[in-house]
């Protein structure tokens, strides 16, 4: 490893499948070293995690680093958003996370909003109508269906929360994973009390919201488990949206698309979101403006199953296809279907497996494109190149899929693990004074070829738009009641 420009810090990124640590030269953006560990989610009927599995990975790549992250001065985690960590008085989980894809808060969501002012009150108090991802229709869940476990949390808790408490020993978070809770509100950036009491939750099992720029503490005495030196500086870190932010420098009004499990499209805004639709959730962001955000559950591993069960090469698709596939394998977001399963229609004895995946592909890029619109600020030029991250940004056929559903140009930054890169950049903020962006935007991690823009497809959008309206009533009331 060669000498660094500037001091190290380290960004990590725990993820809903794995952990990521990076150690980036401050000065430079260079990374010089990196670690990745995994750890599971239960496949039964909902989705959890033991939050200790995210701490044991965060320390195993935090070691496969090697000596550069003991040389680092500052760390910030960012992590996957919305779950639920629900800790006792010696801070062991109570049970395993639930994660932001369970769905079986759905009823408790539907109950929320209904019974305390409507979405119109959620949107113009959160900046979001909650759905089954958010953590207060999650902690809803737990209090009705398992009251003991929800008697004897001693602290709430979101995932990256639960792991920089666990590095400076105090409980904070950020306004950024905040933002994703419920109850937490946009409007007075505080927690509401209003809320809280109707779900009964204390706030005193809260942690401290940290502001941006402010360090939360420093990694502690008796982490022999980590290579840190004793006071290295910890920063607020943020969800993981936020951190991706961070991490290619936005500017307001450019559109981001990430393909990942998850698909989302967001962009920093400068005016405070709320929309009573759903459909965009009003998240802040982790410099003191606003992310509004829309979020597909179902994105590159819905794809990747389709291909799996055709038999399949991912990139195997073919042109040509009037069959429309809804890939909502693990319900739905947007559009609000938590109930739902996939669905195909238009199905003809010439259709070919590979036109088959190229509808998964258009399933799975609609929606999101179709909430761009609602992201956006009115006044943004809508020919802006939109950035293309995630896993699934290098697969032609995504990015060939976007660009033709889009019409829009489609940049795709070189700079890869842009969460980790995020979090790294909020570190190395606490160091030199700087706005995270500014550094992200001086790392040139945004940088990357631009795919000049296509006509766009309108009738696949439109005769998907149709299916899904015709489909709806089918769609909502789930497969257990058709």
């Amino acid at each position: 490893m060669s000498a660094a420009e500037g001091p190290l810090v380290v960004g990590v990124d725990s993820s809903t499948q794995s952990t990521k640590a990076l150690v980036v030269d401050a000065a430079t953006g260079r990374v010089v070293a990196s670690g990745q560990a995994p750890h599971t989610v239960s496949s039964g009927d909902g989705r959890e995690s033991d939050p200790r599995q995210w701490w044991d990975a965060l320390c195993a790549a935090l070691h496969q680093c090697g000596e550069a992250a003991h040389e680092a001065a500052a760390v910030s985690i960012a992590g996957q958003q919305h779950g639920l960590v629900t800790l006792d008085a010696q801070g062991e989980p109570v049970r395993p996370a639930l994660l932001w894809n369970d769905v079986r808060s759905a009823p408790q969501a539907r109950r929320l909003v209904e019974e305390l002012g409507g979405p119109k009150f959620w949107a113009e108090r959160t900046g979001s109508v909650p759905g089954a991802s958010f953590t207060v229709t999650k902690w809803a869940w737990l209090a009705e269906h398992e009251p003991e476990a929800a008697r004897s949390v001693a602290a709430v808790r979101l995932p990256h929360d639960y792991l920089t408490e666990r590095l400076t020993g105090q409980g904070t978070t950020d306004r950024g994973d905040a933002s994703g809770t419920g109850w937490w509100a946009s409007a007075t950036e505080a927690y509401d009390e209003e809320i809280l009491a109707r779900v009964g939750l204390d706030p005193a099992l809260l942690p401290r919201v940290v502001r941006p720029g402010e360090v939360a503490g420093t990694v502690r005495d008796g982490h022999h488990d980590l290579p840190f030196s004793r006071g290295t500086l910890v920063a607020a870190g943020t969800g993981d949206n936020a951190a991706a932010a961070l991490g290619l420098g936005l500017r307001p009004g450019t559109p981001v698309l990430s393909l990942g499990t998850s698909g989302t499209v967001y962009a920093v805004s400068e005016h405070r979101p709320a929309d009573p639709t759903g459909t965009v959730a009003g998240f802040a962001d982790a410099r003191g403006g606003w992310l509004p955000l829309a979020c597909t559950l179902n994105c590159t591993l819905a794809v990747d199953r389709v291909a799996a069960l055709l038999g399949l090469d991912r990139e195997a698709v073919e042109p040509g296809t009037s069959v429309t596939l809804l890939p909502y394998l693990d319900g739905e977001r947007t559009p609000n279907l938590p109930g739902a399963s996939g669905l195909l229609h238009g199905l003809r004895h010439d259709t070919t497996p590979g036109q088959l995946l190229q509808a998964a592909y258009d399933g799975a890029v609609h929606a999101l494109l179709g909430a761009l619109d609602l992201v956006l600020d009115q006044d943004a030029d809508r020919t802006t190149a939109l950035l293309l991250i995630g896993g699934g940004a290098r697969g032609t056929a995504w990015q060939q899929t976007v660009r033709r559903l889009s019409g829009r140009p489609v940049q795709v930054p070189q700079a890869r693990e842009l969460v980790a890169l995020g979090a790294a950049a909020q570190a190395a903020g606490l160091l030199t004074g700087e706005d995270p962006a500014a550094v992200a935007r001086r790392w040139k991690t945004a940088d990357g070829p631009v795919l000049e823009a296509v006509e766009r497809d309108e009738a696949t959008l439109e005769r998907i738009s149709g299916v899904l309206s015709d489909a709806a009533p089918l769609l909502e009331r789930g497969p257990q009641n058709r």
